[in-house]
């Protein structure tokens, strides 16, 4: 997930001031792809040890979705951890989420990045 030019740290600045002790958002916006590359190493070298594959490919795809106001605010609570959120906190996340989307003109585009990691079974596994 990216962010466009400065959401990730105007999204930050009100999850740290409504819930300093949450940990989406402390200190930076998400990392992005590169702070999947562990989970990825972990998956390669799970496939590459069992001896039964071919050398294992990551291939990564790009794409992006425009969002709403009110389609990013719908969702929100749905990402993980937000469900645990008390209600009146969740309230106040989404009234300073959403001042950040209006100002940037009530809609934005959220960049993804998918990889998979894909090997093929050799012989006689």
């Amino acid at each position: 997930m990216s962010f466009p030019a400065d959401f990730g740290e105007r999204f930050s600045v009100v999850y740290q001031r409504v819930l300093p002790e949450f940990p989406f958002f402390q200190n930076d916006a998400p990392g992005g792809f590169g702070s999947y590359a562990p989970l990825l190493d972990t998956a390669t070298d799970g496939i590459r040890r069992t001896g039964k594959f071919s050398e294992p490919e990551q291939w990564q795809f790009e794409w992006e979705r425009p969002y709403t106001r009110k389609e990013w605010l719908e969702q929100l609570p749905t990402f993980g951890g937000h469900s645990r959120i008390p209600e009146e906190k969740l309230a106040e996340l989404l009234r300073g989420i959403g001042d950040v989307i209006d100002a940037a003109g009530g809609s934005f585009t959220m960049g993804y990045t998918v990889v998979v990691v894909t090997a093929t079974r050799g012989a006689g596994a």
